[in-house]
């Protein structure tokens, strides 16, 4: 069968929204009738899912004439069709009269990962769960907010999954209202969303899934962690937000008297999307890898267009003789071929453009933050390699990174230590990272919780192995090169698996472990709840969710994605309740640590 990869959850939840956006009809894509002309009104929620899956251009296609927000003022428009997808809340009600309940509430931003929400999103965030003075009923209030996107994700997967979860944790709350809720649809047979839908429910595989629910407080050291791979250093040093990364670029200063103003900063925005098929082969890679590589595409690039050029010129050649005539039938057919391929050759120019500046925003971050050292830093204080340089030293180099560099430096080496640090070293460090311009509340809550969870005596491992440095990329150090990478380390990524990865290949290939044995186990297809740590099926699984209750990252995603890699027939999809980068955290960390 052709599992999972064939029918992604994004191409599931596209077909899902196409189907809405065509009353409920499946759509059929090469029908010859003409689209039923409609007006499509959402609000932010519907227009955050919408805009992943879905361009301009494809809405017209499906006969959306017009796309509005709900709350904006807009006059009738009689006799024509609207779609309205919105959050059935009584303020949206209110706007209009009827509601059709789609399901479809979580983002899918890759053919294998998904968030929640992106519109009041600290309503399930990482502080929300944690706030030491939440009230049960706030807690209720969060956990239901999860729970019914998760539904939602399982009802557009068509699957009933088995779900394995930590105990004690925010994701066990989460495991056990999900089972209730599937339970309480499969029960009843005749309005069950799980049966004989046409969205092709079951086939993800002969086999079903497993959802692996784990807390983000099994580790907190990964979404600090500075990055080397190109989709997560984007993530962490740009503005880049449901697929969308935005550029301020400089344009410099105009020549006029000294004291003038510098010209204003243009903004650009760019959409890395599946249809990139630069991004898609390279969004995993370390990033000297992704400048050699822009490089060779913008080589490439002109040797097309010089031939294109020349093929030109030749076309221009006079004079009667033999030689002319038969060079030019010969370029006749090859200009043809060269000018057929303009288009093509037009948009390889645009991702070349896109590239190049979105890798050279990224660049001028790595040298003037030194993210390369700090990354291969942390990568060792997270395998407990030795370190050759003091951590004091770099908290105290004036020149390496920001404050908040160095605060994320710190947490990972605090969360990170087999045992925590004296008081006097604490103060020491403390002092350091105050000269330095840190703000301490994230390290006070990080302490807090530290001593709540016990982790001193068994802090979170993260394997032995750690990145080697080699020597630069020569064509990337080419004079010519678009990208001087002089200074920046090329360092090598090691695959190993961070302590989500671990977890789920324990549950996923049914391996006995102390870190995994205890997790609960559901099955909400079993007629009466059990409630049980014994796992009932005994195979290894083919497809597996991990979701992270608290927030994820694009550093998890990478792992797990080069993880299944080398598992053969297998699929795994990532989601998480909302998708922060570090700066994020850390202001979540700093509000739960403020006295």
């Amino acid at each position: 069968m052709a599992t999972a990869a064939a029918a992604s959850i994004r191409e599931r939840q596209t077909v899902a929204l196409k189907r809405m956006l065509n009353f409920n009809v499946p759509h059929v894509k090469n029908s010859t009738g003409e689209p039923v002309w409609k007006v499509l009104i959402y609000d932010r929620f519907g227009q955050d899912i919408i805009s992943p899956l879905l361009s301009v251009k494809e809405l017209r296609d499906m006969g959306i004439t017009l796309h509005l927000l709900l709350h904006s003022d807009r006059d009738p428009i009689p006799d024509v069709p609207a779609v309205y997808f919105v959050m059935p809340t009584e303020e949206n009600i209110d706007r209009m009269c009827q509601v059709f309940d789609q399901y479809l509430n979580f983002i899918t931003l890759e053919d294998d990962m998904f968030v929640l929400c992106n519109q009041n999103k600290e309503l399930v965030s990482y502080r929300a769960i944690n706030r030491p003075d939440i009230t049960d009923t706030e807690m209720e209030t969060v956990m239901d907010t999860i729970v019914d996107s998760l539904f939602c994700f399982f009802v557009t997967l068509g699957a009933v999954p088995i779900i394995r979860c930590s105990r004690g944790t925010a994701a066990e709350m989460v495991a056990v209202k999900l089972d209730k809720k599937l339970r309480e649809n499969l029960r009843d047979a005749r309005n069950s969303l799980f049966t004989g839908d046409t969205l092709g429910a079951g086939q993800f595989s002969f086999q079903r899934p497993l959802l692996v629910l784990v807390d983000r407080n099994i580790d907190l050291a990964t979404p600090l962690h500075h990055t080397w791979t190109y989709q997560a250093l984007v993530h962490d040093v740009l503005d880049f937000h449901l697929n969308r990364v935005n550029l301020e670029e400089s344009s410099g200063v105009e020549n006029s008297p000294a004291g003038a103003r510098p010209k204003r900063k243009n903004k650009k925005s760019y959409d890395l999307t599946p249809v990139d098929k630069f991004w898609q082969k390279h969004k995993g890679s370390p990033f000297p890898e992704v400048a050699e590589s822009v490089q060779q595409e913008l080589e490439s690039y002109r040797a097309q267009e010089d031939e294109v050029k020349r093929l030109k010129s030749i076309m221009g050649l006079e004079g009667e003789d033999e030689g002319a005539i038969s060079m030019l039938s010969d370029n006749t057919a090859k200009l043809t071929s060269a000018v057929s391929s303009l288009p093509e050759l037009l948009e390889k120019k645009r991702l070349i453009d896109l590239h190049t500046n979105v890798a050279t925003a990224v660049l001028e971050h790595i040298k003037a933050r030194k993210l390369d050292v700090y990354f291969e830093y942390e990568e060792k204080i997270m395998s407990k390699t030795t370190l050759d340089k003091s951590l004091l030293d770099i908290i105290s180099d004036p020149d390496a990174g920001t404050p908040e560099d160095k605060m994320r430096l710190f947490l990972i080496y605090y969360i990170s230590a087999q045992q925590a640090p004296s008081e006097a070293d604490l103060e020491q460090y403390k002092k350091a990272l105050t000269d330095a311009g840190c703000n301490l509340n994230p390290l006070q809550y990080i302490k807090q919780w530290k001593a709540f969870a016990k982790m001193a005596s068994a802090p979170a491992s993260y394997g032995n192995t750690t990145t080697k440095p080699m020597g630069l990329l020569s064509r990337v150090m080419n004079t010519g090169s678009q990208f001087v990478m002089e200074g920046v380390k090329n360092l090598v990524l090691k695959q190993q698996n961070l302590p989500v990865t671990r977890i789920l290949d324990n549950l996923m290939e049914m391996k006995s472990n102390p870190e995994t044995d205890d997790y609960r186990y559901f099955d909400p297809k079993m007629l009466r709840g059990n409630d049980s740590s014994v796992p009932r099926n005994k195979n290894p699984f083919q497809e597996a969710i991990v979701f992270v209750v608290g927030g994820g990252n694009y550093i998890e995603y990478q792992n797990l994605v080069d993880y299944i890699k080398g598992k053969q027939g297998k699929h795994i999809l990532y989601g998480c309740s909302e998708l922060f980068n570090a700066t994020q955290f850390i202001k979540q960390l700093s509000q739960l640590g403020q006295k």
